[in-house]
């Protein structure tokens, strides 16, 4: 019998268009490793481990006993969960939406922005996307068949990463033919967990206005900020939901992530787009969950808050342990990452090399900047969800591995 990789141009274009998926990689060393006995330290991925609100758990188990909950949902949400999404909006940035109009649930976040990208990008269209860059933001536009152009941040402060980034865009915008179609933002950012001020968006705006494009933001991070931080959503600004829409998810502030619900919000053209495309891909969320999610949004802001304080201390811990061992990092101020560049005796190997050492000799998974683009190069994240005390082993098992290379 003919295996599967043996057949000849099996494969659509589109997928010979995409990479190997490194963090793919690295997840089957890790779990082979796993498998053979080993503890794994995995702060490669940002899968919270931490649970859900009980009392959104006890609701979900409450519903799924409803035999009617079984049926097929709306694809674009249940009516009042959009409208527990337009209040959670309202409450936190004091922006209005149209449960109706502008609210769309989603499958996870992913789901909602890869489809929403494949009901606007095609063959010819550029988008222009902020580097480093989570993979989705740029792969989504390769699966559309659509080209993307990187604009760096580059180094130095969030003050002047937002400068060089706002220069970049009007640079490429004055001089691409065509125009870029669609601009995709990340605040607070995945990987590097660079923040921007709010008037930084009414910029976004002048600009989008001026050279005709749209806006996506991933907002996944809205509620994750540490201190005195405040995240401002990008439909705060005024006009944005003119030009763009905003997307954002339960995993990370209620430790969701399994349950995949996301929503985007805004722009009512463009949700249209996506409430068509998934018309035809999907049925829409178990309902049981959505039911579960209303609560969540209605009931635990403080939990999320609660949440954001865990992620603060872990990487509080985490940013001073890897001072002390000679990395270069700063405090980030939301997420559930730390952005570190590799100590330089060990930097020229290349961020790849490095992680797949420290995940071989210290048994500690880490993401490789590079996994995030060229300019990722030199750097690692790391995810803040494991315990304290894990994340003091992970740094002694990283240092006596570095140590011993050193000597």
């Amino acid at each position: 019998m003919q295996k599967f990789d043996e057949v000849p141009g099996v494969a659509a274009e589109r997928l010979r268009r995409l990479p190997t998926y490194l963090f793919g990689q690295i997840n089957a060393l890790k779990h082979s490793m796993r498998q053979a006995g080993r503890d794994i330290i995995d702060l490669g991925m940002g899968n919270p481990s931490d649970p859900p609100p009980a009392i959104v758990v006890e609701k979900l188990r409450e519903a799924a006993l409803d035999p009617r909950n079984h049926r097929y949902s709306a694809s674009t949400g249940i009516p009042n969960l959009k409208r527990e999404v337009a209040k959670h909006y309202e409450a936190n940035w004091g922006v209005s939406l149209d449960p109706e109009r502008e609210v769309v649930c989603t499958i996870g976040s992913k789901e909602g922005f890869s489809h929403l990208v494949l009901s606007l990008m095609g063959p010819g269209d550029t988008c222009l996307v902020p580097t480093p860059a989570f993979p989705i933001h740029i792969y989504a536009v390769v699966l559309a068949g659509a080209n993307t152009i990187g604009v760096s941040m580059g180094e130095g402060s969030d003050e002047e990463a937002e400068a060089r980034l706002l220069d970049g865009i009007q640079h490429l915008c004055e001089n691409t033919s065509p125009r870029p179609k669609l601009l995709v933002l990340n605040y607070p950012h995945n990987p590097t967990t660079r923040v921007v001020r709010s008037g930084f968006y009414e910029e976004i705006v002048a600009l989008a206005k001026r050279f005709g494009f749209f806006v996506i933001s991933d907002f996944a991070y809205g509620l994750t900020v540490f201190g005195p931080y405040r995240a401002p959503s990008f439909l705060e600004a005024k006009g944005a939901a003119d030009v763009g829409v905003e997307c954002s998810t339960m995993s990370k502030a209620w430790s969701m992530a399994g349950w995949r619900v996301g929503f985007l919000v805004g722009n009512r053209e463009m949700l249209e787009c996506l409430g068509k495309i998934k018309g035809y891909y999907d049925y829409g969320i178990f309902q049981a969950v959505q039911i579960a999610s209303i609560v969540a949004l209605r009931h635990c802001q403080a939990e999320a808050r609660a949440q954001a304080e865990v992620y603060r201390r872990r990487s509080e811990l985490l940013v001073k342990g890897l001072q002390t061992d000679g990395w270069t990092v700063e405090p980030p101020k939301g997420t559930m990452f730390v952005w570190a560049g590799i100590p330089k005796p060990h930097r020229a190997a290349g961020s790849i090399p490095f992680a797949m050492k420290m995940l071989e000799e210290a048994e500690v998974a880490l993401a490789p900047g590079r996994g995030f683009g060229e300019d990722g190069e030199g750097y690692v994240r790391l995810a803040l969800v494991e315990n304290e005390k894990r994340l003091q082993q992970a740094l002694r098992q990283m240092r006596r591995v570095m140590r011993k290379e050193a000597t």
